[in-house]
């Protein structure tokens, strides 16, 4: 997964429906930047160096994987969209929409096109008034203080009043209360880790990832599978049942669910294709004695993903032992989870064709991604 950055914005407009712009503008960051954290409350400010009408100003906390210099570049492509029009003259003007970075976590950046810490942040109430609601003790790195205390040295006497209206925040949108357990799966090289992960993070779920690379007959199975698919199919069993068992009974109680990049039911699935008749009837008694004790997700999610584009996952993850997998037994693989799932009645199903997204170099395929998962309607109890 990339690393994420914690940005700290600051939002203002003083021409049109002001209310309305800065909603339209907190809507596009979420759409093209990343995760809002939160959003300050909106203050009414005079406006600063300059008569003109008063500002609306807030501040968000935004997690992005994009480095500054391109969040800046998409800001500033945000207000061109929404109707900022620059001008040649020097000082301040009015704008429909004012997007700045005021801080990214400790970084200090001095480049002719972006500084961080905003230059001006220390100077201006309209600034620190709204960041001190929802990030007072963050420390400014080049000065030394928190927000609140600067706040509080503060010289500019200019007065702000709270306003009664609050902000919407975009990514409350995707709703994964209705669910405490989902199980992300699909075939090899489908995403089904780096989705999970994803949202793990972003909304505060425990993540169980499946322990794969620590199982020494995976290479050796890919090497020579009719000697090692039993032997590696008992391996991955035993080690899901263990894995599975102890994470789900682990309450944690600062996460809000739990998602996993895989179900035990892949052990069945893979063993029926890798294992001979006598062989898989021994590994399916087996596996049943073992699976029925198991907690089953409140949602099945399989993404499913042509042959094509599975391939040049797989190559692009650049594992040595899967570079030679052949597309015959990725298409198996795909027909047994497919047949599974048209039978499963333990739980909710949900197939999610990702065959031309790119969840994770493209938000907005992430996002629709998200969208499908929590719009799903629950089968009645």
């Amino acid at each position: 997964m990339l690393k994420t950055t914690t940005y700290y914005l600051a939002l203002g407009s003083n021409k049109g429906d002001k209310f309305k712009n800065l909603q339209d503008a907190i809507q596009a960051i979420h759409e093209q930047i990343g995760n809002v954290l939160s959003i300050s409350k909106v203050y009414k400010s005079p406006a600063f160096g300059f008569e003109s009408d008063d500002f609306f100003n807030c501040c968000l906390v935004l997690q992005s994987d994009l480095k500054p210099q391109h969040v800046l570049d998409l800001l500033l492509k945000i207000e061109i969209d929404l109707g900022r029009v620059r001008t040649q003259k020097s000082g301040y003007e009015a704008r429909v929409i004012d997007l700045d970075i005021v801080l990214a976590e400790a970084e200090i950046i001095n480049t002719e096109t972006l500084q961080i810490p905003h230059p001006e942040m220390s100077k201006r109430k309209f600034v620190l008034l709204p960041l001190n609601d929802i990030a007072p003790k963050v420390m400014h790195p080049v000065l030394g203080k928190s927000i609140a205390e600067l706040l509080e040295t503060c010289d500019d006497a200019s007065v702000l009043e709270p306003l009664k209206i609050w902000l919407k925040n975009p990514s409350k949108a995707y709703n994964f209360s209705k669910y405490s357990y989902i199980a992300i799966e699909g075939n090899i090289g489908a995403g089904k880790t780096s989705l999970s992960t994803k949202i793990a993070h972003d909304y505060n779920a425990k993540l169980i990832l499946e322990r794969f690379a620590d199982n020494p007959f995976l290479p050796k199975f890919y090497e020579d599978g009719a000697r090692y698919a039993f032997t590696l199919e008992m391996s991955f069993l035993a080690d899901r049942y263990q894995q599975i068992s102890e994470d789900l009974s682990q309450l944690d109680l600062f996460k809000d669910f739990i998602v996993s990049d895989y179900d035990v039911f892949k052990s069945l699935i893979f063993s029926k294709i890798t294992l001979q008749g006598d062989e898989f009837n021994l590994y399916r008694k087996l596996f049943y004695l073992m699976y029925k004790e198991l907690r089953k997700p409140d949602l099945y999610v399989y993404l499913h993903q042509n042959t094509e584009q599975l391939q040049q996952n797989i190559k692009k993850r650049g594992r040595d032992f899967e570079q030679n997998i052949a597309n015959d037994y990725l298409e198996k693989i795909n027909t047994g989870y497919l047949e599974f799932l048209k039978t499963q009645t333990e739980f909710n199903v949900k197939i999610i064709d990702v065959s031309n997204r790119d969840f994770v170099e493209n938000r907005a395929d992430y996002l629709w991604i998200l969208r499908e998962i929590t719009s799903f309607t629950k089968k009645p109890v």
